[in-house]
Order: structure tokens, then C-alpha cells, then sequence
């Protein structure tokens, strides 16, 4: 999920800006800019991007009969 290609572009993980706050990124083209704001300047770096959570195993649902084979 890192490096597929259909990223939306944010300025909070491209490669020319810096992340000041949780609000605002320091973008070497634009200055202070929000950090969901995008230019075509844009350069993903996969390593400013932290991917969601992935989601929780409900055990309660599962049973023993699920585990056999």
C-alpha cells in the first residue's frame, strides 16, 4: 500500500516539504502550506507517509470450527 501509484498527492509526504506541525508542512516551492494541501510540484516520498492501522481481528465471532481443517 506504500508505493502503489494512485497516491493522492499532500504535501504532508512529498519530498520537498518539511512537517512543522500536525497541521502545517514547510514546502520548498509554496512556503507554509496546510499539510493536506498538493501542487503539481508534488514528489511522493514513501517514507513521510504513515499508512492507516490495519484493522482488528474480531475473535468473538470465530469458533473452533473455523480453525480445523
Amino acid at each position: 500500500m506504500l508505493f502503489r501509484k494512485d497516491i493522492d498527492p499532500r504535501c504532508a509526504y512529498c519530498k520537498r516539504g518539511q512537517q512543522l506541525n500536525e497541521r502545517e508542512v514547510a514546502c520548498v516551492k509554496r512556503g507554509v502550506v496546510p499539510v493536506e494541501h498538493a501542487c503539481r510540484a508534488f514528489r511522493y516520498d514513501p517514507l513521510k507517509r504513515v499508512p492507516p492501522r490495519p484493522a482488528a481481528l474480531d475473535t468473538r465471532k470465530l469458533s473452533e470450527e473455523d480453525f480445523s481443517l
